[in-house]
């Protein structure tokens, strides 16, 4: 299987810069070949040159460059038999539309399924995104449009307020795609290709832990419980409001009265055998990307209020991991029920929060991480 990434991306975008990074730290061990081509000129002339061809040069990191001239498809299966490579990368033409390279390895996909299309991403300038997409709007917004993911470059000197218009802008053109706010220096190449990849779900990660736990203590517990106590946990989902404050406590420090509705014993995936459920039937999740920088004091702040009150509708767990107003440090939080923790960790692709439970208030989660 030979993974294909496509590399697209506004003239000067840092597209080679990227790759450098990519081929030095992340794919190292692979036997790459990296396409530099002019496919992309068919967004403007709507055809190739007759006649294919291939040449081919050294790169550094034992990187093979090809330079494809002509019939796309052709040349792509001849470097796929001539080299047998584990990945390739696809660096179109800077005017190029990333549709047309897709739909041209979509092509070729359907004769060689030894090809896997991995990620179709588009580089972009944060500091030239508005002017590029106001004059070079059929170009520069397609790639934006049909990325996977779109990675964001020179940010690192960019005014807060200028880098989240930017990220508003890219939005409205793709709502679905990862966007990565984050300095390239502060990655690895192992970060932005999972923002590459789509970026994984905090969503999905704290549901698979849930439903981990819920498994392990089902397990552990069912054979303690009756056939009235299977009825009793049975009902409604909404039940979950009946508790008050106290009530909470109690449960949170392991004292379970089996009398309580069992959706609070799920918070901390302790004793809870609801089978007829997933957490994901029961729950919501609330999620954002931000570039947005806090400070430990408005992050403590926010977490208290989200894991003391149930103003915010009732939490099941939230995590995520911001970028620090020092412009350095990175702040990693998990949170369950009257209790949470913030460290210092690694980061991240984008600011990421999370925020999992029932009757979610998500306009007043927006004001409570100030994204309102």
């Amino acid at each position: 299987m030979t993974k294909i990434d496509i590399i697209s991306g506004f003239l000067g975008a840092g597209k080679t810069t990227l790759i450098k990074k990519l081929l030095d730290q992340a794919f190292r061990g692979e036997k790459v070949v990296l396409i530099e081509n002019e496919f992309g000129e068919i967004g403007i002339d709507g055809g190739f040159l007759k006649d294919a061809g291939v040449e081919i040069t050294e790169m550094n990191s034992g990187c093979i460059c090809c330079s494809l001239v002509g019939d796309f498809g052709a040349a792509l299966k001849k470097v796929l038999d001539d080299y047998a490579p584990d990945r390739i990368i696809i660096e179109p033409s800077g005017v190029g539309k990333l549709s047309d390279v897709i739909a041209a390895v979509e092509g070729v996909q359907k004769t060689t399924p030894a090809l896997h299309l991995h990620s179709f991403v588009t580089v972009v300038d944060a500091t030239k995104a508005k002017v590029y997409m106001k004059n070079f709007g059929e170009f520069f917004n397609n790639q934006v449009e049909h990325a996977s993911a779109i990675l964001l470059s020179r940010t690192q000197n960019m005014d807060q307020a200028k880098l989240d218009a930017a990220v508003r802008l890219l939005r409205e053109k793709n709502p679905k795609a990862a966007i990565l706010t984050t300095p390239w220096d502060q990655l690895t190449g192992e970060q932005i290709v999972s923002a590459m990849e789509g970026g994984h779900s905090l969503a999905e990660e704290l549901m698979e832990e849930i439903a981990h736990e819920h498994h392990d203590h089902e397990h552990h517990h069912h054979h303690d419980h009756d056939h009235d106590e299977h009825d009793h946990h049975d009902h409604d989902h909404e039940c979950h409001h009946d508790h008050d404050h106290d009530e909470h406590e109690h449960e949170h420090e392991h004292h379970h009265d089996h009398g309580d509705c069992c959706t609070c014993d799920c918070c901390c995936g302790h004793d809870h055998h609801h089978h007829d459920h997933d957490a994901d039937e029961v729950f919501t999740s609330w999620g954002r990307e931000t570039a947005r920088k806090y400070s430990r004091e408005e992050l403590q702040e926010a977490l208290s209020a989200l894991a003391m009150t149930e103003d915010y509708g009732y939490i099941l767990r939230a995590k995520g991991m911001v970028p620090c107003d020092d412009g350095q440090t990175w702040l990693h939080f998990d949170l369950v029920p009257e209790e949470f923790q913030i460290r210092e960790g690694a980061a991240d692709y984008t600011g990421r929060l999370c925020v999992i439970g029932s009757d979610l208030k998500e306009d007043q989660l927006e004001k409570l991480f100030l994204l309102a």
